[in-house]
């Protein structure tokens, strides 16, 4: 295909009145389709419901220290959901808090405790003239909206193809002790799909932060989400990094099984050091006596061990990866070679990133919405909903239908053409 920028006056203006008729089909099709969100679809939910029935009213409710998970205690979590979660996040269990079923949660509590009650003996964020968080963007909004939650700066640091920019993160956390941590998706990033090199890894467990408080808040939700058996994204382990590296205390890592069982009633859980445990268990244990252990027990007898689990997200995979491959296939079919768009093609995790032209984002997500289709919101993916450069569109294939998903990103591809078109000939001061 002849790329757009190349295309005469006369050819945009001939291929505007072809793409409006298309645009003009699907309106008429009266589509109420939505693509917004990353939620599993109703078939992956259906693959964990046998966890309803692995606890009933005669089984033994016991843990395998003997605890009755129906009553009050065990402030960490039971120690088989605590070996189980260990093995999913690749850390000891001696390492591991279990909370309920939200990590982003979790996340909550931890910059909330840091800003009343500062991070072990640290002075409370709360008492501090200005406090920063590095946003590694495109990123996800919920990371973004907490920090400005509690007005903390959110400073943006780009997301390249192998992580973020490690240049600016060292010197941004070298030079300034007002920034406190960063947040980080280092697996199958959302919205990228992309994965953290070891070099990467290594270079933020060699940060050499000027705040002692600094943390990295490095939220592998994605962790065991591939797309594929043959082909899947490896991390170096963080925590065993940091502390090879002389900071064991520097990151806190987290994960829950919000999208390898059910998301509203999964289990969430925090691995990081001994000592940052210590810290963190003294505001715990007044804000709970212990968190739902039956979830917990339910959870372990449904999966046995990471391998049940593992052999669960080959499921999740099937029913994924046929979504993914038809966007794409849509995306490489219709706009390749027309330079008027790039995106990523991850090998797992919830997401497609997707690049319009510069100043087109906003308007292609509008023209789709006024055709029946909700996309996430232009400019989600960076704080404040504020994308400076107007491109950036998180692409959700998860949720929707097959065919409606294909229809869906037929629209996009025909909404993206005809933004781009309208864009290039304003730009040459051609009137259509």
């Amino acid at each position: 295909m002849k790329a757009y920028t190349e295309l005469s006056n006369e050819e945009l203006q001939a291929l505007r009145k072809d793409l409006a008729a298309r645009y003009k089909e699907f309106q008429d099709r009266e589509l109420s389709l939505n693509m917004s969100r990353g939620k599993p679809c109703v078939e992956q939910l259906d693959l964990s419901m046998g966890m309803m029935d692995v606890l009933h009213s005669t089984v033994d409710l016991t843990d395998e220290d003997g605890t009755d998970c129906r009553n009050y205690g065990v402030l960490d979590g039971i120690p088989e959901a605590k070996e189980l979660m260990g093995a999913m996040m690749e850390v000891p269990a001696d390492n591991l808090l279990i909370y309920g079923n939200s990590s982003l949660n979790v996340m909550y509590d931890t910059i909330s405790r840091s800003y009343t009650h500062g991070v072990m003996g640290q002075t409370p964020w709360c008492k501090l003239d200005h406090v920063k968080f590095i946003c590694v963007v495109p990123g996800y909004d919920r990371h973004f909206a907490i920090t400005q939650y509690f007005g903390i700066e959110n400073v943006c640091v780009p997301m390249l193809a192998d992580g973020p920019d490690m240049d600016m993160v060292e010197e941004l956390v070298s030079s300034d002790d007002s920034i406190k941590g960063i947040w980080c998706v280092p697996k199958y990033s959302n919205p990228t799909g992309n994965s953290y090199s070891d070099e990467v890894v290594r270079r933020f467990a060699r940060l050499k932060p000027a705040a002692k408080d600094f943390r990295i808040y490095w939220d592998n939700a994605y962790t065991i989400h591939h797309l594929y058996d043959d082909d899947q994204d490896q991390l170096i382990e963080i925590l065993a990094e940091c502390k090879a590296a002389g900071n064991p205390d520097m990151v806190y890592k987290f994960a829950s099984t919000s999208k390898v069982s059910f998301p509203g009633s999964g289990i969430a859980c925090l691995a990081t050091s001994l000592n940052n445990l210590e810290d963190i268990k003294k505001q715990l244990k007044i804000q709970t006596i212990g968190h739902d252990k039956v979830n917990q027990l339910r959870h372990v007898r449904f999966f046995g061990d990471i391998n049940g689990m593992k052999e669960h997200m080959r499921k999740h995979a099937n029913i994924l990866r046929p979504k993914f491959e038809a966007v794409l296939e849509i995306l490489d079919r219709e706009l390749s070679g027309l330079e008027i768009a790039t995106w990523t093609k991850p090998k797992g995790g919830y997401f497609i990133s997707f690049n319009t032209m510069e100043g087109c984002a906003k308007q292609v997500v509008s023209r789709c919405a006024k055709a029946g289709v909700v996309m996430t919101p232009a400019g989600a993916t960076y704080p404040g909903g504020k994308d400076p450069q107007d491109a950036n569109i998180r692409i959700a294939p998860s949720f929707p239908p097959a065919e409606d998903l294909k229809t869906a990103a037929e629209l996009l591809t025909v909404c993206v053409k005809l933004v781009s078109v309208e864009k290039l000939l304003t730009e040459r001061g051609v009137s259509f």
